[in-house]
């Protein structure tokens, strides 16, 4: 899905999230064998572009799946 950039209250593009849950939950898909600071940095900035709260990080690179939530607070 096609998530709108904010920023000043004007749109300033577009993001394609990986996956969108309940229009509120982006899920940010990787295949790393290490996630590092740049994926988190990453999911942060979706979610002050979009206005969301919370992003899922999930790796796939190893054999046990990673899952981390990423919090924007106010």
């Amino acid at each position: 899905k096609m998530l709108e950039v904010w920023y000043d209250g004007v749109v300033v593009g577009n993001y394609r999230a990986d996956l969108l849950v309940e229009n509120a939950i982006i899920v940010e898909l990787k295949a790393v064998t290490t996630l590092e600071s740049k994926h988190f940095s990453q999911c942060m900035n979706y979610l002050k572009a979009t206005g969301f709260t919370l992003c899922l990080l999930i790796n796939f690179g190893n054999p046990k799946v990673e899952v981390k939530r990423v919090v924007r607070s106010f």
